[in-house]
């Protein structure tokens, strides 16, 4: 490609100005590969200071009484402690530091707070505060992506509404995976936004990088946008098409090799030598990924899991499937607030800049492939979400965060700068849209703060019609500014020249700019900054709600109770929207064990023994639960789950850790240096509460569930001959079932645990509690595996 014609005269050796002939022939340039100018605008004093605020609210919002929740997810905190002890647990995410199986993930999450607590030891800010700061980080990088074609306004309005998403604040406060594979997920877009732009291959090897990182964080979850991504760039990409197709293969090497280098280590590993897969049925990370954490995520044919292995329509124990799941009564307060406003900006930004005109075609179709990239990832998840039938908890909706905020962002500055009559109407129909569906979220909690939802859609209809009235206010002049230009498309005042090119004029400045009436224009703004207020106000207070409530457990939601709430694993909806009785509705703090056959109330954020109290789960999910009899909701899926939850004694140990009494805490402190493992239990939850509270190796008996066939009846006899394990924790928590969980059913593993495992757990506890004397501490039941009867 030859290099564009400069106006600078061409000088001969002596340096005077001469002839080219003068000058002798100019040597060729080499070809590079084409560029759009820099899309960068120069940003206002103000851009900088606002971006330093906007990280710095982020940051206290998402640290603000951030221990309160304790260890929170105590099934990933221990497996943090196990890899702050050993190197070993470390690489492979294993459950306890002395290797006995791992997490049902890859352990890339694990690995950011496993670090911190080896710098700063075990405590509850040592786990969650990377969290948080990944928070921060995916705030900024959703800036600086959005920022770059769209401006700082842009990028601030999707930070900011990133920020107080409520399910974001959730989990960037929470210890499971998600945070980090969001994170990771706005790096990928960003680099694919980079790679659009200026054609250079090493920013698409940087998002391949990010989808290997990614898949190390929550396996195949990471690649649900990468087709998506992978169609965009080979359509817009601003080289030539056979170079497209050797760049994608370039940036799919980068994604294997940094995502495959672990998994092909562990595959190759000697199985006797390292950590039973957690979540496998065979001892195969492969089929890990592709059973329980892949196709068994979509078809709900998930061997193993709690409620899993059926294959159910309608989503089985998980909720009912279809387009309109996320906007449901116990998913829509945690991602919808400004889904529809979303989906919205982006169809009618793609249409609006499909009509591009000559003058600023090159511009507006770089702004058409950013918005194909975030709604691609959108619409990509939001598919998946609405149809999977395994497993899906609320607090998933995370990925739909920054594409649902970048959409946002990016659509109501392009429909601003459109001063017309399309841009007016567009966002007075996106205020009206946004206040109408987050009165409908907020009069799901009639009880909490019931002004705020009148508040909202009141003050959203005005600034909708007041964004009209702006508009008809200045028709004399926007009639005027609309004359079609040489392809027919119009024109606006603030678009005379290419948006944010550099050296262009801003529209202004412009001769013969035609001006809005002054009267107009106020009334414009005065109404824009109304919408937006009460556009962001219900996730505002949601997301504060969220920071000011402890959570803890295996399930947790943002916000407070909703009418007709997910009662638990089951997804039913109780009759009417309403518990019999006074309605409690979903939870506030998680899982409560309530819910589950457990006291009511009680979180499991904390194991005892530590300074702060149990995390409390706020109000109950269900009503408290019956000996042997969990509160189950009736609904598809409830039912069923209910039994099998009664079979196990209550379901509290398997979503919730067990609360530890100091007495129980000395026991297994007692001579633990001496053995392998101080304790043995059913199911991670219930050992990952032993653990933390001892800081000493607990095996989780068939990992997460109980259904695991690690270690099988002979391995874990072995074990005991040979002096490994202390003692054998029966049961699972105080309250649970209205008494100590079911050592006969195994505790919640039950025969052969909730998800349909080989029942290893269950011949396990029947063969200890036939040879090995009990020993009661507190609340606890044990055995002694050093004392055999008689």
């Amino acid at each position: 490609m030859n290099p564009p014609p400069t106006d600078t005269p061409a000088t001969s050796q002596g340096g005077a100005p001469g002839s080219i002939a003068a000058a002798g022939p100019v040597p060729p340039t080499p070809a590079t590969p084409p560029r759009g100018p820099d899309p960068r605008p120069a940003d206002p004093r103000w851009a900088r200071p606002a971006l330093l605020a906007l990280l710095l609210v982020t940051a206290v919002l998402y640290l603000w009484s951030l221990s309160a929740s304790g260890y929170a997810n105590q099934f990933y905190s221990a497996a943090v402690q196990a890899g702050s002890e050993s190197w070993k647990a470390f690489f492979f995410g294993s459950s306890d530091a002395a290797n006995s199986i791992t997490v049902d993930k890859p352990p890339a999450a694990l690995w950011p707070m496993a670090l911190s607590v080896r710098l700063f030891g075990l405590s509850s800010w040592a786990i969650l505060v990377p969290e948080a700061l990944m928070g921060v980080a995916t705030v900024g990088v959703l800036y600086a992506a959005v920022r770059r074609r769209f401006g700082a306004g842009a990028g601030l309005l999707a930070g900011g509404a990133l920020a107080v998403t409520p399910v974001a604040a959730l989990m960037f406060r929470f210890n499971n995976p998600d945070a980090l594979l969001c994170l990771l997920m706005v790096c990928a877009v960003a680099a694919v936004l980079r790679a659009l732009a200026d054609g250079r291959t090493k920013w698409l090897v940087l998002a391949g990088v990010c989808f290997g990182l990614g898949f190390l964080t929550k396996t195949l979850q990471a690649w649900l946008i990468l087709p998506a991504l992978a169609v965009v760039y080979a359509c817009c990409a601003p080289v030539a098409l056979r170079k497209r197709f050797g760049q994608l293969l370039l940036a799919g090497l980068a994604m294997v090799v940094s995502g495959g280098w672990w998994v092909a280590i562990v595959e190759l590993w000697p199985a006797s030598s390292r950590p039973y897969i957690g979540g496998s049925q065979h001892n195969s990370f492969l089929e890990l990924t592709f059973g329980y954490n892949g196709l068994g995520r979509i078809n709900g044919n998930e061997t193993g899991s709690v409620g899993g292995g059926g294959g159910r329509r309608g989503g089985g124990g998980w909720g009912e499937t279809g387009i309109t799941r996320l906007f449901s009564a116990d998913m829509g307060g945690q991602i919808s607030w400004l889904l529809p406003a979303a989906l919205i900006l982006l169809v009618v930004a793609v249409v609006v800049l499909c009509r591009a005109r000559r003058a600023v075609a090159a511009e507006q179709a770089a702004q058409r492939a950013e918005f194909l990239a975030w709604g691609g990832a959108l619409l990509m998840t939001f598919t998946t979400f609405s149809f999977m039938s395994g497993i899906f908890h609320q607090y998933y909706n995370i990925a739909l965060a920054p594409y649902v905020a970048a959409l946002v962002g990016m659509g109501a500055t392009l429909m601003w700068r459109r001063a017309g009559r399309l841009g007016a109407s567009v966002l007075a129909v996106t205020v009206a849209v946004t206040a109408a569906w987050s009165y409908v979220l907020l009069n799901r909690s009639p009880e909490w703060l019931p002004w705020l939802r009148w508040t909202v859609l009141v003050l959203g209809l005005l600034a909708a019609l007041g964004l009209l009235l702006s508009l008809w206010s200045g028709a004399p002049a926007r009639e005027q500014d609309e004359a079609p230009a040489e392809d027919g498309a119009p024109t606006t005042p603030q678009e005379p020249t290419v948006p944010h090119a550099p050296h262009a004029p801003h529209a202004p400045h412009a001769p013969h700019a035609p001006r809005v009436p002054r009267v107009a224009g106020r009334l414009a703004v005065i109404a824009a900054g109304v919408g937006l207020a009460t556009s962001l106000a219900g996730p505002v207070a949601y997301t504060l709600d969220t920071v000011n409530t402890p959570k803890g457990g295996s399930i947790i939601t943002a916000g407070p109770s909703v009418q007709g709430g997910m009662g638990g694993p089951g997804g039913g909806r109780f009759p009417g929207g309403r518990m019999p009785g006074k309605w409690r509705g979903n939870t506030n703090g998680g899982t409560a064990a309530g819910a589950f056959g457990g006291a009511p109330g009680t979180g499991g954020g904390q194991a005892a023994g530590q300074t702060r109290p149990q995390a409390q789960g706020g109000r109950s999910q269900g009503r408290p639960g019956q000996a042997g009899r969990p509160a189950f909701p009736a609904g598809p899926g409830g039912a069923a789950l209910g039994k099998r939850a009664g079979r196990m004694g209550g379901m509290g140990g398997l979503l919730n850790g067990s609360k530890v009494s100091a007495k129980a805490e000395a026991l297994l402190e007692k001579d633990a240096a001496d053995y392998t493992w101080a304790a043995a239990a059913i199911g991670s939850q219930n050992a990952a509460s032993y653990q933390l509270a001892t800081q000493k190796p607990v095996m989780a008996i068939g990992g997460f569930n109980g259904s695991d066939p690690s270690p099988t009846l002979d391995q874990f006899k072995k074990y005991v001959a040979d002096g490994k394990i202390h003692y054998f924790l029966a049961g699972g928590r105080e309250g649970a079932g209205g008494r100590e969980g079911s050592a006969r059913a195994g505790g919640f593993g039950g025969r052969g645990g909730p998800g349909g495992g080989t029942g290893g757990s269950s011949k396990i506890t029947s063969w200890v509690e036939k040879n090995f004397t009990k020993v009661t501490v507190g609340s606890a039941t044990c055995y002694d595996l050093t004392a055999r009867k008689g």
